[in-house]
């Protein structure tokens, strides 16, 4: 007898668009969040959103700013805070690695996806560097290239 295909919506992903355009990605970490049930609720409905997050590095912890979690659609009256800022979980010596290319290094701390782990829920961060207008269009053209070339080579077979 065959397996079961993995179910898709217990897998939820959720990516950021935005990071990878708007920023040169440099050491990337796999945080846990401290999130009550509701919000985990949301998260596997597929109704959260990580486009505008980012992480500052405050009272020895990591803490994550601009998620959007929807409130449960089933919740009772004591719901969570849609924009509320959560604690991001991660070892001391990746809080000082993340402290120090913030305070030195000009870097900013971006989230990268939101993602489930087993059963726990977990976000991509990572230090990153902001772009200029002609970075961003170098990647464009470049881009645009490599889909030429596939149509080409496509076209030639």
């Amino acid at each position: 007898m065959a397996a079961k295909p993995p179910d898709s919506a217990r897998y939820t992903e959720l990516r950021n668009p935005k990071a990878l355009r708007d920023y040169f990605i440099h050491d990337r970490f796999e945080a846990g969040i401290k999130l009550v049930g509701t919000e985990v609720k949301s998260i596997r409905a597929g109704k959260a959103q990580i486009t505008d997050a980012f992480a500052r590095v405050e009272k020895g912890g990591v803490w994550l700013y601009g998620a959007y979690i929807q409130e449960y659609s089933h919740g009772g009256p004591s719901q969570h805070a849609p924009r509320r800022v959560r604690l991001l979980l991660l070892h001391d010596t990746e809080i000082r690695k993340l402290q120090v290319a913030v305070e030195t290094g000009g870097k900013t701390i971006v989230a990268l996806r939101l993602y489930f782990k087993q059963a726990l829920v977990k976000v991509e961060i990572a230090t990153a560097s902001g772009k200029k207008q002609f970075d961003k269009r170098a990647d464009v053209k470049k881009r645009e290239q490599q889909l030429e070339a596939r149509r080409a080579l496509k076209h030639h077979r």
